[in-house]
């Protein structure tokens, strides 16, 4: 498969470095072309460098999306126009209006659209799926995940919400109510708060939302910009037990999985722990799932309709 990488930041770099065998990065695509030149430097072969998205797709089998959120869209389609699969960085698009563009392209070109939302990927994530139907019914969902941001994050485009679409909600937030979708089905928006307590900007620095999973239980979960020390937290109590995720790997801290059995005198559970302490191969494992699906194979990962089902209870949280 030959990729095409539409922006070369923090997460265009992630998807170069983790491509799968089999695959081979033949353009990369930044508005600011020494990244791109950059990031082609660390290839052990040439790549066309460009300025131009449109360009960059011209020719490949699979694009990569990873502009910010403003331009998904706008580079999602022209790649699905010129004949590609694409893989569009999470959320998908600024808005609902930008997802259901891309979905009419996609049913247009007849191509695959897959939407990166890689914690799915984490192996503590992928365990605790694997063990999600094994408890009994849902108590409830409680989720963490934030970090303090840095100086001048005010002035970043994350704080514009012209390109952003919103401020914490759509960038971490998102993976928590994705993650609650995967992890226990669909959910309706029960309560929404969003406050911008701390950083100078338009947008808001901590979402605060309660789901309704629609199989039963429910949801709490906290994104925040002013957690000063990283953090990813999700937990699932389930009748008979209670699973915990904490962390990422890197500044998350190590990434383990804790499982509480209850016993039928209660008291102290019985615990089960895995730990993760390698580097996050999520972003490898998702593009080999995204390969698969373009081959006809079931996938893990997320596809459009799982991306506009997050942003829906984003867009009905915002008009709260």
């Amino acid at each position: 498969m030959n990729v095409a990488v539409v922006g070369c930041g923090l997460i265009g770099r992630k998807r170069v470095q983790a491509m799968p065998p089999g695959t081979r990065v033949v353009a990369l695509a930044d508005l600011d072309r020494s990244r791109a030149e950059a990031l082609a430097a660390t290839l052990p072969y040439p790549a066309t460098v460009t300025a131009d998205a449109a360009e960059a797709v011209a020719g490949a089998d699979v694009a990569i999306v990873a502009t910010v959120h403003s331009a998904l869209a706008e580079c999602a389609i022209a790649a699905l126009k010129a004949g590609c699969h694409v893989l569009v960085e999470k959320p998908g698009g600024r808005d609902l209006a930008d997802l259901r563009a891309i979905a009419d392209a996609a049913a247009a070109a007849g191509k695959v659209v897959r939407v990166g939302f890689n914690h799915r990927f984490h192996p503590a994530l992928l365990k605790a799926k694997e063990l999600s139907t094994s408890y009994g019914p849902l108590i409830y969902v409680r989720g963490r995940y934030g970090h303090g941001g840095r100086l001048g994050y005010e002035k970043e485009w994350r704080a514009d919400k012209a390109s952003s679409g919103g401020g914490e909600l759509v960038d971490q937030g998102v993976h928590l109510i994705d993650l609650t979708r995967y992890l226990v089905g669909d959910v309706d928006l029960a309560f929404a708060e969003m406050r911008t307590d701390f950083w100078p900007m338009a947008v808001e620095d901590n979402a605060y939302l309660a789901l309704r999973p629609r199989g039963g239980g429910f949801a709490w979960l906290h994104a925040s910009w002013t957690e000063w020390k990283n953090i990813f937290s999700l937990e699932l109590a389930f009748r008979e037990a209670k699973l915990e995720i904490f962390g990422l790997g890197g500044s998350y801290g190590t990434e383990r999985l804790t499982l509480y059995e209850m016993l039928p005198e209660m008291g102290p559970p019985p615990t089960t722990i895995w730990e993760y302490p390698r580097g996050d191969a999520s972003w490898q494992r998702e593009l080999v799932d995204v390969l698969g699906a373009i081959a006809g194979a079931e996938p893990l990962g997320a596809g459009l309709e799982d991306s506009i089902a997050a942003f829906t209870v984003v867009e009905e949280a915002y008009a709260r």
